[in-house]
């Protein structure tokens, strides 16, 4: 099974950090810190963003990433379409012998089930939007402050 990669938490964390920013821009270098990771991959998952229109960047001395759209307007399903490739589950990599009763037509039962699965996970993630997501965050952060 493919599944998820974990570009998807990558372009979810990169939104996030660009609508705390409020309109102003972030390298991929210091989104790359918050995420510790390589910012040649932040790149990557950001050019997607930029292909599907959630984010823009701007070259050259003071530029960066920039959200393209207002946070409220920009789902978690938005970030996952932009960055993610092909179907999350995935039949056997070989087909099944049709000798076997059960061979002969799991794949069409479980193709079933994983595409209501995978509509079940498209409207989740469409029901949480970037600045819903923020809030959470800094919410969860005010909250350790308290303690």
């Amino acid at each position: 099974m493919a599944g998820l990669s974990s570009r998807s938490a990558i372009a979810v964390h990169a939104l996030a950090m660009l609508a705390h920013r409020r309109g102003g821009t972030l390298t991929s270098a210091e989104i790359a810190d918050s995420l510790d990771s390589n910012p040649v991959l932040v790149r990557r998952v950001l050019g997607r963003l930029r292909d599907a229109r959630l984010v823009r960047s701007t070259e050259g001395r003071g530029g960066g990433w920039s959200l393209a759209r207002a946070p409220r307007d920009i789902t978690l399903h938005d970030a996952y379409a932009a960055v993610e490739e092909g179907r999350i589950f995935s039949r056997h990599t070989r087909p099944p012998s049709t000798a076997c009763e059960v061979g002969r037509h799991i794949g069409d039962v479980l193709d079933a089930e994983f595409q209501n699965a995978e509509r079940a996970l498209e409207q989740q993630l469409g029901r949480t939007t970037i600045a819903d997501l923020l809030l959470r965050i800094l919410a969860g952060d005010d909250a350790a402050k308290d303690r």
